[in-house]
């Protein structure tokens, strides 16, 4: 079984994160724009659930 050195395993995690956290915000961005522009209605759908609880 192959082992890693603390730093490789820290060097590699770091690196994931990066590459995630550069990936998630312009996806996001993205549907908050079709929300807001297509106004779609499961939207509405789910915005109505969570404030009538």
């Amino acid at each position: 079984m192959f082992r890693m050195k603390l730093k490789t395993k820290l060097l590699l995690i770091l690196l994931f994160l990066g590459v995630f956290d550069a990936a998630i915000p312009p996806i996001i961005g993205a549907i908050l724009i079709y929300i807001i522009l297509q106004r779609p209605p499961w939207f509405r759908d789910v915005v109505k659930e969570i404030y009538n609880e």
